[in-house]
């Protein structure tokens, strides 16, 4: 297995990876609503992971749906080297890998370039105090807002009960409609939605061999 270091050098020679450097704030990021045009080179729905870690989920339903391109965005490049490596190898198509922090996610994509959102098994941030840093926090939301799709939707996959009810409560709170949820998605999964279970990250095949109830969210913006 390459170190860090290696997989930090084979990151940046990966085609299906880029990123989105901090002096671009000011610049502009060159790929900002041309997604589709450089890089997917259609007209497909986009779809991100945020937080992709090793990039499992968003590789699991890029094999899976070969009509939509997917992106998985992550802030460090050994985690998405995984991801991007198994994508090369399979000879996928249809996803590309971002290093960017969820921060300046609104300054990589354009209004209305992003169909859905996918947020699996995010840092809780369980402290009062870093709330904000939740990624429902209202503050995110209302970063995603600018460039999701206005029927577009939010998935959040989550073993934290805390997350999961926080999210709930922010939904409530913001009037945002809410699609479907369950507090134990092995339990509750509806048989058209199998993907929902069929697709696992590392840290969901711990969480459930341990018994935890995977909990999910389904949401709009507006």
């Amino acid at each position: 297995m390459p170190s860090k270091l290696q997989k930090f050098d084979e990151y940046k020679n990966l085609p299906n990876c880029f990123t989105f450097l901090f002096n671009e704030l000011a610049n502009g990021f060159s790929l900002k609503g041309q997604w589709h045009k450089t890089v997917f080179k259609n007209n497909n729905p986009i779809v991100l992971e945020l937080g992709c870690g090793k990039g499992e989920y968003s590789v699991g339903l890029a094999k899976n749906n070969s009509n939509k391109n997917y992106i998985g965005v992550d802030i460090k490049s050994n985690r998405i080297w995984t991801g991007a490596t198994q994508a090369k190898e399979l000879k996928l198509n249809n996803i590309a890998f971002l290093r960017a922090r969820i921060d300046f996610i609104d300054h990589c994509f354009d209004v209305n370039e992003v169909d859905e959102i996918w947020i699996t098994f995010p840092d809780p941030q369980p402290q009062k105090t870093r709330a904000k840093a939740r990624l429902t926090h209202i503050r995110f939301l209302n970063r995603y807002k600018r460039f999701l799709k206005n029927n577009g939707y939010v998935n959040l996959k989550t073993d934290s009960t805390s997350l999961y009810e926080f999210t709930l409560e922010t939904l409530n709170e913001n009037k945002l409609p809410i699609i479907w949820e369950t507090n134990n998605l092995y339990k509750n999964c509806p048989n058209n939605r199998a993907e929902l279970i069929e697709i696992k990250t590392h840290y969901e095949t711990l969480f459930t061999e341990k018994g935890e109830d995977i909990k999910y969210v389904q949401f709009q913006l507006s």
